[in-house]
């Protein structure tokens, strides 16, 4: 089932997959491979397939789940929809004719605006003209250090509405930043038992990457032991900018 958020930057999450294997540096802490450990133990369905334990772990295997597929329908409001915040919607394993009924989903319910986030920007930019890119989907890529940067040309290649960058859990300084074709820019401190410390001036450089390139930059927390320990304040006020509003609720598009 989705469940309302406590994610600033969106108001619902929707896991039509769940699981996922660790692939680079921000994945060491991932929060959703520990939570799936306890919603196993817990009994939840969706979280009983265990993943290889070199990189994933208990209940996080990837699975994919037809029955949620129809949750979008049933939503009568329009709502911010984070896609597979349990799982990365093109990872190896998930089939690219799920991945299409994922997004023909999106493209049947228009008044909501979708969100995903993948760190395998690649396979995305591969299968890219096979998915029917409605305008109400925003795609993004986690760029968390230097050593990925280039996620943000495959995403660059997206015909999707709105292209955005997640630099979270932020782990070190990205300079020189290729903002031509990104609409978006998320930065947060990572949470949890063995955060990360993130520098102040990381988090400046990037904004004023974005001020200066015309990007909405959204300031989603300094992290630590929770996720609210550190707060939200950046140089005195909050970021939340976001990509126009008007695009929020937008109609379908057909193929590329």
């Amino acid at each position: 089932m989705s469940t309302r958020s406590s994610i600033e930057w969106t108001e619902t999450t929707w896991n039509p997959t769940t699981g996922c294997d660790r692939i680079s540096a921000g994945c060491d802490n991932c929060y959703a491979l520990a939570l799936a450990k306890r919603l196993k133990a817990m009994g939840s369905a969706k979280y009983q397939t265990d993943g290889d334990p070199r990189t994933s772990g208990p209940g996080f295997g990837v699975m994919t789940h037809a029955a949620s597929l129809a949750e979008p329908f049933r939503w009568r409001e329009p709502r911010l929809v984070f896609v597979n915040s349990m799982s990365d919607l093109f990872h190896a394993k998930i089939p690219l004719e799920f991945i299409q009924r994922v997004f023909d989903v999106m493209a049947s319910t228009p008044r909501h605006t979708y969100q995903i986030l993948t760190k395998r920007a690649l396979r995305l930019r591969r299968i890219a003209d096979k998915l029917t890119w409605p305008e109400n989907v925003w795609i993004g890529t986690s760029v968390e250090s230097q050593d990925v940067v280039r996620r943000i040309d495959d995403l660059a290649h997206i015909p999707a509405a709105v292209r955005f960058l997640s630099c979270e859990p932020l782990i070190g300084p990205l300079h020189d930043v290729n903002l031509d074709r990104i609409d978006w820019v998320i930065v947060g401190g990572e949470s949890g038992a063995n955060a990360r410390p993130v520098e102040e001036r990381w988090v400046i450089d990037i904004r004023d990457q974005c001020a200066q390139a015309g990007v909405p930059f959204f300031f989603k927390q300094w992290g630590g032991r929770t996720p609210k320990a550190g707060g939200r304040l950046l140089e005195g006020r909050t970021w939340d900018e976001m990509p126009n509003r008007s695009q929020l609720v937008a109609t379908p598009a057909g193929r590329i």
